[in-house]
């Protein structure tokens, strides 16, 4: 069965607070998770055939047969279903507040024997300018170990940091790369349908999948607060409430897909939950990627300072991509 709200405990509450993330094994119902997988089988199939009719074999960031990553909010009403679930509400209100917003989506796969590595990084280190930082829900379509490519995740003790750090292009992979100490990180062991809870200010990396199955994995993340564009001007993604002050707004997933709220309109305080802390996402070019962590008192995802230098803009995602990462 489905975790509640009620059983998001203290003590994940505890390790997003000390570590930047929590697991919830087996959160998802069967019904839920076959879901996820028969829309993942749909549009790994439909890219596919794109590339075969274009005479290609890589296609924004999907290299056929090899890596993947598809969005599919604007195709699938179940999907959009399982976005606006009482399930992710409730993982995303006991991080974020009483105000939540769907910030992105897709889908990360990689196949047997083929899969390619992803370097470590933080989500909110792909993102080239200050902000809030958001929450990354990470969850598995199949059993994820070491073998087929799994997570390894740096606690914020080990990293010496809690804010955002420059990252920079590995020019072999194309990856965005933030750390580059010796510390392997935690993996995770853990079963299909299971979800790790992390904030974007949290380096992960990915492993090659060495097994002879695929890894398919599915990611969604919300933000507190509308996260816009560097001008301001429109949401940088996504900007679906998902709650506001606590309550459901109009069932979203109902409705079919358009261009988010523009960002001219009102947009709300953000609500940052003092149970737990985070860190101001400020830039760090520190060639060892330390500095000295949040004050433990401080709130979930601290506000920026108006004084927060901005990362090294980068330019913009590959065409169709919404800025994928999270591997």
């Amino acid at each position: 069965m489905a975790p509640s709200a009620l059983q998001i405990t203290p003590a994940h509450a505890r390790r997003f607070h000390d570590d930047g993330y929590f697991v919830i094994e087996s959160a998802l119902a069967p019904a839920a998770l076959e879901t996820l997988r028969s829309e993942c089988r749909r549009l790994v199939a439909e890219r596919d055939a794109e590339m075969i009719r274009l005479g290609v074999d890589t296609l924004d960031l999907c290299h056929r047969g090899r890596r993947y990553f598809l969005h599919a909010y604007a195709t699938s009403p179940a999907v959009r279903q399982f976005l606006f679930s009482d399930l992710m509400a409730g993982i995303a209100q006991a991080v974020l507040g009483d105000n939540i917003y769907l910030f992105n989506e897709q889908y990360v796969i990689k196949t047997a024997e083929r899969g390619m590595s992803f370097g470590w990084h933080q989500d909110s280190g792909f993102i080239p300018y200050p902000h809030t930082p958001y929450l990354t829900c990470w969850i598995p379509l199949d059993d994820v170990t070491e073998s087929n490519g799994t997570m390894h995740l740096l606690p914020y003790s080990r990293a010496g940091t809690r804010d955002v750090v420059e990252h920079h292009r590995d020019h072999e992979t194309n990856d965005m790369i933030g750390y580059m100490g010796q510390d392997p990180g935690d993996p995770l062991a853990a079963p299909a349908g299971s979800i790790v809870a992390l904030s974007s200010t949290v380096f992960h990396r990915t492993g090659a999948n060495t097994s002879g199955h695929p890894r398919r994995v599915y990611i969604a993340q919300y933000t507190a607060e509308p996260l816009l564009s560097q001008d301001r001007s429109q949401p940088r993604h996504l900007a679906e409430p998902l709650l506001t002050a606590g309550r459901r707004p109009r069932a979203a997933h109902d409705q079919p897909p358009g261009r988010p709220p523009h960002a001219s309109a009102p947009l709300p305080e953000p609500y940052l939950d003092t149970a737990a802390t985070g860190a101001n996402v400020n830039v760090s070019s520190n060639a060892q990627r330390r500095s000295t962590p949040g004050d433990s008192r401080s709130r979930l995802h601290g506000c920026l300072s108006s004084q927060s230098p901005q990362l090294v803009s980068r330019g913009g995602p590959p065409r169709g991509s919404r800025e994928s990462r999270t591997t």
